[in-house]
């Protein structure tokens, strides 16, 4: 939905739960008012370091928003009323914050269920004010949406200069790439058991540039799950993540990768700054 809203991909996407880690910025023009979006983490139970973090950055988000839209997934409702949702839910009333629902993927689910769904979400003490139905895939409703978001603006000089998308260091858009070509070659529980560290960004004379990044995992045993048998799996994800960002920057790019064993790559501070995120105390 963020880069639908922004026009532009500057987050990335996979199938997966929980693939975003930080809060992402996406910037937007709508006339003469300039929205700035911050796609956040999921609210859930976090279980590790990082998750704490994630689940702190999406709260921290919510706090200093001036508009909330609570995004769900209408394919999974009314059953999307689950755990996670109803924390978030509580996390709202307890804060006394009004929200907007935006059901996505519409363009999967029928009519009927779609009233149901939102039937299930709206009920007496709900936080919602407004509820909207889009497909970011195909773009149904988004223009009213952020019509919506252009409606509450309030009145203030821009924030950031008008051609500015987001606020995302190349760098490290270019680990967020090569993160989802990881999550949607690999499967199961191994995506969230490794990260990408960002080591060397050279812009070259011939105007390319050479990025080399750090494919972390936490056990010996998932360094070839990672590679691939002769190297095959990390050269196709390797290709992907560097086409993709050719066609972003209007450049050469030549990505080397490396995968390394970091047992404990989660309990580093530094990679936790990296991401945006606060590094929670241990728990």
């Amino acid at each position: 939905m963020l880069n639908v809203l922004v026009g532009a991909k500057v987050s990335i996407v996979t199938p997966k739960v929980q693939t975003t880690r930080s809060r992402i910025t996406g910037v937007a023009i709508a006339g003469d008012t300039q929205l700035i979006f911050q796609d956040t983490p999921g609210i859930f139970a976090p279980k590790r370091r990082l998750e704490r973090a994630m689940v702190s950055a999406a709260w921290t988000g919510a706090h200093e928003a001036d508009v909330l839209a609570v995004l769900i997934d209408a394919r999974r409702a009314p059953a999307a009323i689950g755990d996670d949702t109803a924390r978030i839910l509580d996390g709202l009333r307890e804060s006394g914050r009004r929200a907007v629902l935006v059901l996505n993927k519409i363009d999967l689910v029928r009519r009927r269920d779609l009233l149901a769904v939102t039937a299930s979400l709206t009920g007496d003490g709900s936080p919602f004010d407004e509820v909207f139905m889009i497909s970011a895939l195909n773009g149904d409703g988004v223009d009213d949406l952020k019509a919506h978001f252009a409606a509450a603006a309030r009145p203030g000089p821009w924030l950031y200069p008008e051609d500015q998308l987001s606020d995302v260091p190349l760098w490290f858009l270019a680990t967020e790439l090569t993160r989802e070509k990881l999550f949607l070659a690999l499967h199961d529980e191994l995506p969230y058991g490794l990260t990408v560290e960002h080591v060397r960004w050279q812009d070259r004379g011939d105007g390319s540039v050479r990025i080399d990044q750090n494919v972390l995992v936490g056990r010996e045993a998932h360094k070839p799950m990672v590679v691939g048998r002769g190297g095959i799996r990390i050269r196709d994800i390797g290709v992907a993540a560097r086409e993709e960002l050719q066609e972003l920057l209007s450049r050469r790019v030549h990505l080397f990768l490396q995968v390394k064993v970091r047992e404990h790559w989660a309990e580093q501070p530094g990679l936790y700054r990296d991401m945006g995120l606060d590094f929670p105390a241990a728990g």
